[in-house]
């Protein structure tokens, strides 16, 4: 009796991780291109240009995940999304991944019924006011009108911010960072507050930079991840999976320039690994033993990504820190493949 309970698990455990396999990563190879959910336009993170191309550090993300599963990081579709209709184009299987500057928080992952996999950048909640202001404090902005996205977590943040400071604002609403930027620009507020990470990017595309200044207070937790649907486990390790790999190399000082020479000459076990000379990491997931390789030759390792998107050296101008390495003082850490 035990036996024939044993094989029916048994069985039924084998059913369950095949079905696995029958979701979105199905549909996708089904399709020819991955569809990926981003922002309207947020640069240096998700924007297109004049011709429609996309480009950003969370655009790479999903030019690498279309690389894992395709072998070519072109075949991506984006859609843009604003903080209202993100989670409602996931959830309905508008597109396939959301990579979106988006905060892992609890509601979202069990109420909206979304897996965060990752956190790709650690950020925190910020506040832009003009130089001329003379506010060199978000605590001296009492009676202030704010501008701020709808659908996001800074919402609520803004209200518990000024609540425990004892002071008032009034919200101005905004559905995107386009229209926030138009909007702050234009005097209809005096501050405008979202992910420090945004409020860079945001000032970097302004006419005169130098007469904007980002307050030093931070009031929140805000990692950032790319999002998939609740129930496919298989799914989420693809992308996880994916993201892991840009970090492994980074600590591994693979790039995209040096990449095939490491593949010829390597000893390392765990880079054997993960570029497919050895174990069957890919078919573990429902991919090709090249995934990873595929996956870094096409846009680079994690930092290659940061510093080519929104680095110092870009207009951007973000330094690595929470987003260093583990081993250099950051939170980013990468689970060993083995």
């Amino acid at each position: 009796m035990k036996k024939s309970v044993f094989l029916s698990t048994l069985v039924a455990t084998s059913v369950v991780a095949g079905a696995a396999f029958a979701g979105t990563l199905d549909d996708v190879k089904a399709r020819g291109e991955l569809i990926c959910g981003s922002s309207s336009g947020l640069a240096g993170f998700g924007v297109p240009d004049a011709n429609g191309v996309w480009s950003g550090f969370d655009v790479d993300l999903c030019r690498a995940v279309a690389a894992a599963i395709f072998g070519d990081a072109t075949k991506v579709k984006f859609v843009a999304t604003t903080g209202e209709t993100r989670f409602t184009a996931l959830a309905s299987g508008e597109v396939d991944l959301l990579v979106r500057n988006s905060t892992w928080t609890f509601s979202r992952d069990n109420d909206l019924k979304l897996d965060f996999v990752a956190v790709n950048y650690y950020d925190g909640q910020g506040f832009m006011v003009k130089s001329d202001l003379g506010v060199g404090s978000a605590k001296e902005l009492d009676g202030a009108t704010v501008c701020i996205q709808t659908g996001t977590t800074t919402e609520l943040n803004l209200a518990d911010f000024f609540k425990q400071n004892n002071i008032s604002y009034t919200p101005v609403t905004v559905a995107d960072d386009s229209e926030a930027q138009r909007q702050y620009e234009s005097g209809a507020c005096d501050a405008f507050t979202t992910d420090a990470s945004g409020l860079a990017s945001t000032r970097a595309a302004m006419a005169d930079p130098a007469a904007h200044i980002i307050l030093p207070e931070i009031i929140s937790k805000e990692p950032l991840g790319p999002v998939v649907r609740h129930g496919d486990n298989n799914w989420g390790d693809i992308v996880r999976w994916t993201y892991f790999a840009m970090l492994i190399a980074e600590e591994k000082g693979i790039t995209k320039a040096n990449i095939d020479e490491v593949l010829a000459a390597t000893t390392d076990p765990e880079v054997k690994r993960l570029l497919g000379t050895e174990g069957e990491m890919g078919a573990m997931m429902g991919l090709d033993a090249a995934w990873a390789y595929n996956a870094i030759k096409a846009v680079g390792n994690y930092g290659e990504v940061f510093e080519t998107n929104i680095g110092t050296s870009t207009p951007i101008g973000l330094a690595r820190g929470l987003n260093a390495l583990w081993s250099q003082g950051g939170l980013q850490y990468a689970p060993p493949v083995r």
